[in-house]
């Protein structure tokens, strides 16, 4: 044996033990001890050391190859969760939608649902009932035979006359094979083992048998301890055997016998796979008998909601034709059932509803006719009746008092004539359809400021002081700004006629997709009651009012009719002796929907949110007649802004924006 320090000479080519040359060697990168026998420990150490990089190499390598196919896996995964997600969305977004608008779909569905939940119960009870009376008839079967067959053994076991080994053996083998029962209807195993720990002297020739290669494994602990423990008792417990490759159910029955001194336990198995396999076929057939059961209940609830549904269905159908306007529409009676009743009722419903509606179409187009023919026949001697109470009017100062206050009179009640007429007019044309929209940006916080300095002459002679909160940059809506100028112009003229001297606040404010305009007062009020009818065509809270106040019952009708062309909203809020509050809300854009409106409709204090250049003020109220007001040239009681920090009226006088 060569040392691993020393180097070995390498024997010239063809030399016997074959080996090569250490150039060879460096060109192949093989180890000279891998071609040359006998090399000696430190050129092997070598070699496995050369071969473990490659070793590692390879490692990594399929390392790699593993990591990139799992990707692709995961990719392919992901892939398809991606495809069939949609089309799963799509199936339970379908099945919804049906649940929710489908009677039939619903009642079929809830139908199938309870006679699966119904045919589920009663197998599950029919199952366990069937299978615990086999269990109990293998059962009891098993125990009356094992008495029996114990007794057999312990009588050929006391009865034996046996001395050497062998015959021990061949005796307890042919008594346990007698025992097994081959070919009887129950067929039975065996399991012979001796008890542990036995403190009487005895000879131990037969340790432990059992046949088809059981081991005392297969029987339960507790059935072992049970048995142990006890005389001459007999124990039962379930078990499961190998038979082959299958595991098979079965019940261990244990008792005591003795032989020679020693007392063994005896344990005979009971094969149960006839029992399960009886079980398995009720379970089939009736779990075949629900399935057709279920279909059969499917198809019965189907075709009777069918039947009760498809009317109903029709009856909705021709409902929606009506409300749409059809009323020619009618159910198709047959028969004479409930249905055919209900359609009958249905239709002798619709023929009454579609006379009534004729007639009141008809009425109603006769009274707008009515109206329109009587309003446009009234202007004529209307401007004749005007200019002569107008001659009578100039000329009062040459009559006597009675002749003067008649010609006051008559002057001011043309007026008002007038301006009825002119109402009557205008409700005519939006009753005729005939009523458009000019809609054009404007400035709405501009509309109301020159809203507000026309009715100053009336906030004067009511004695009211007129505010306005608004922001300073203003709020472009498209609108038809004579429109809105009326609607804003009847809102506070009414707001004044009934505020009893008291302020008048109105407010503007915008949000996202909407524009409001609030306009309150602190006057009489009304009830909510009169606010949900305060927009009907000449209604007045206070019927036994005097015809001096208020105007022709028509504007807030007109304004609701302008509001309606704007898509917009108009809704009164009151209070009795807390005055009311009206708000007008409209779209920023034409085509755009409300969302919610920038100001609420029931009113808090009056406070103005905001400082500084965020909002504006317009203050209106009556002069304290000073001394230097004519001489400046203003009117008395002119409307003229003023600073929106000013916390006690005063009286007009050049002002400026907030915060300016």
């Amino acid at each position: 044996m060569v040392s691993a320090t020393k180097q070995v000479p390498e024997p010239p080519e063809g030399t016997p033990d074959g080996g090569v040359q250490e150039t060879d060697v460096q060109e192949t990168g093989v180890q000279a001890v891998a071609a040359t026998p006998g090399r000696d420990a430190g050129a092997r150490q070598g070699s496995g050391t050369a071969a473990r990089p490659a070793l590692v190499f390879r490692v990594s390598l399929w390392v790699r190859r593993a990591r990139i196919v799992g990707v692709r896996v995961a990719r392919l995964v992901r892939t398809g969760v991606d495809l069939l997600l949609p089309g799963v969305r799509y199936l339970l977004h379908s099945l919804r939608r049906r649940w929710r608008r489908s009677l039939q779909f619903r009642t079929v569905l809830t139908t199938l649902m309870l006679a699966v939940t119904s045919f589920a119960v009663v197998g599950a009870y029919l199952s366990s009932q069937i299978a615990n009376n086999l269990f109990q008839e293998r059962l009891t079967q098993a125990e009356s035979e094992t008495r029996y067959s114990v007794k057999q053994v312990q009588d050929t076991f006391d009865g034996a006359q046996v001395t050497d080994q062998s015959s021990v053996i061949t005796l307890v083998y042919d008594t346990l094979n007698a025992v097994e029962g081959r070919g009887s209807v129950v067929q039975r195993r065996y399991v012979f083992e001796a008890m542990p720990e036995q403190t009487k002297p005895r000879n131990r020739w037969v340790e432990s048998r059992a046949s088809d290669q059981l081991t005392i494994s297969v029987i339960p602990t507790d059935l072992r301890k049970a048995v142990q423990e006890s005389g001459k008792a007999q124990f039962w417990a379930p078990t499961e055997f190998a038979v082959g490759t299958e595991d098979r159910p079965g019940i261990a029955v244990g008792n005591k016998v003795t032989f020679n001194g020693t007392v063994y336990e005896l344990y005979l198995i009971y094969d149960l796979n006839t029992a399960q396999t009886t079980l398995d076929e009720i379970q089939g057939v009736l779990l075949a008998g629900a399935a057709v059961l279920v279909l059969m209940i499917g198809a019965v609830a189907w075709y009777v909601t069918r039947n009760v549904v498809s009317p109903v269905s029709h009856a909705a159908l021709v409902s929606e034709k009506l409300a749409a306007g059809q009323l020619q529409e009618r159910m198709v009676v047959k028969g004479e059932d409930e249905v055919a009743r209900l359609g009958a009722s249905f239709n002798h419903m619709a023929a009454s509803l579609q006379e009534q509606i004729t007639q009141l179409a008809t009425l109603s187009q006769m009274q707008q006719r009515f109206v329109s023919d009587v309003s446009h026949e009234l202007r004529t001697p209307l401007t004749t009746v005007r200019m002569a109470a107008e001659v009578l009017y100039d000329a009062r100062e040459d009559f006597d008092p009675i002749n003067k206050r008649s010609a006051e009179l008559l002057y001011n009640q043309v007026e008002r004539f007038q301006s009825l007429l002119a109402d009557l007019l205008e409700i005519s044309r939006f009753d005729a359809g005939a009523a458009t929209l000019d809609a054009e940006p404007t400035d709405i916080v501009q509309l109301v400021a020159h809203v507000i300095e026309g009715v100053g002459p009336v906030a004067v002679e009511y004695g009211s002081v007129v505010t306005l909160n608004a922001p300073v940059d203003g709020i472009v809506v498209d609108m038809d700004d004579r429109r809105i100028d009326r609607i804003l112009r009847n809102l506070i003229l009414n707001a004044l006629e009934h505020g009893e001297g008291r302020p008048v606040n109105v407010s503007v404010a915008a949000n996202e997709t909407a524009v409001a305009v609030a306009v309150r007062d602190h006057g009489i009020g009304m009830a909510p009651a009169d606010a949900a009818r305060v927009f009907d065509r000449f209604w007045r809270a206070d019927p036994a009012r005097a015809r001096t106040t208020g105007g022709s019952g028509l504007g807030l009708s007109i304004a609701a009719e302008d509001t309606k062309l704007h898509d917009g909203w108009l809704q009164a809020w009151g209070e009795r002796a807390n005055g009311s509050n009206f708000r007008l809300t409209l779209p920023l854009r034409q085509g755009e929907s409300i969302g919610r409106s920038p100001l609420q409709l029931e009113p808090v204090d009056v406070t103005f949110p905001g400082s500084g250049r965020d909002r504006t003020m317009l203050l209106l109220e009556h002069a304290q007649a000073p001394q230097d007001q004519s001489a400046a040239g203003l009117p008395r009681g002119a409307a003229q802004p003023v600073n929106a920090h000013a916390a006690t009226p005063f009286p007009p006088a050049t002002g400026t924006k907030d915060g300016s």
